[in-house]
């Protein structure tokens, strides 16, 4: 039987801005990637959040970025492995803070946006946010694009590694996503993006934007919680995952 986790980037609202239907989208995620203050959130989003996912019995994971609030995080910056390092570390002990205090413990990081992409294509890079993750915990599963140096690097480094693939997004003939400053990035169509996680998830495939099957490896499916109509969208990926025989469980759940 097929198994995929189901993960949603949330806890994006700070100080008077708010975004996402977090609290919702909890009844049908198994793993919640919790934004740390950098590129989105705020220390009272990010404890409302963690007690919100706690109380679901949703997996908790950091989602730590690049400093860049103004940009969402999803501007490319020069940053040395050095630096990533740093970062990584600061954000993923501020989130494991609050998961202590309310008597539970982090389950995995994944890096958010320019940070996620630039370490898909750079070694060394992963290998520096790998390092900091398991200096922090090693137990922490570390989550990186199918196929990506993020995967290698964490599984060289003796880390747990989730290969993560994604339901809306296009993918490129060398199993890379189509960047988000292309018109073809996005996959706005809900029975498009559908289809597309039932073939990632059941056979392991993608249709890159020029036809050319990919094969990935799946142990987590992203759901951009910020994606307009997020809630309806997750809940019929799920419903027709579930409906296809596949098990939803978080990858805590199923390391046995």
């Amino acid at each position: 039987m097929a198994q995929i986790d189901l993960n949603c980037d949330m806890g994006e609202s700070f100080g008077a801005w708010q975004t996402g239907s977090d609290l919702e989208i909890l009844d049908y995620v198994t793993s919640a990637n919790i934004a740390c203050g950098f590129h989105a959130g705020d220390p009272t989003t990010m404890h409302k959040t963690v007690e919100a996912a706690l109380a679901k019995g949703v997996a908790i994971g950091a989602h730590p970025g690049l400093p860049d609030l103004q940009g969402f995080g999803r501007r490319t910056m020069a940053i040395a492995p050095a630096e990533a390092y740093d970062i990584v570390v600061y954000q993923v002990g501020a989130l494991a803070g609050f998961a202590k205090a309310l008597g539970a413990k982090l389950s995995h990081v994944k890096a958010h946006g320019a940070l996620y992409n630039m370490a898909a294509k750079d070694f060394d890079l992963s290998q520096a946010i790998a390092k900091a993750v398991r200096d922090v915990d090693r137990e922490l599963v570390l989550f990186g694009l199918a196929g990506s140096e993020t995967i290698r690097a964490a599984e060289s480094m003796g880390l747990r590694a989730a290969a993560e693939v994604f339901a809306d997004r296009t993918y490129q003939d060398d199993g890379s996503l189509t960047p988000r400053n292309c018109p073809d990035a996005l996959i706005e169509d809900v029975e498009a993006a559908v289809s597309q996680a039932k073939r990632l998830v059941i056979e392991g495939q993608a249709r890159s934007i020029k036809g050319k099957d990919v094969r990935v490896r799946a142990d987590t499916l992203c759901i951009h919680g910020d994606r307009p109509g997020a809630l309806g969208f997750v809940k019929r990926i799920r419903a027709e995952l579930e409906r296809d025989g596949v098990a939803i469980a978080a990858l805590r759940d199923a390391r046995s």
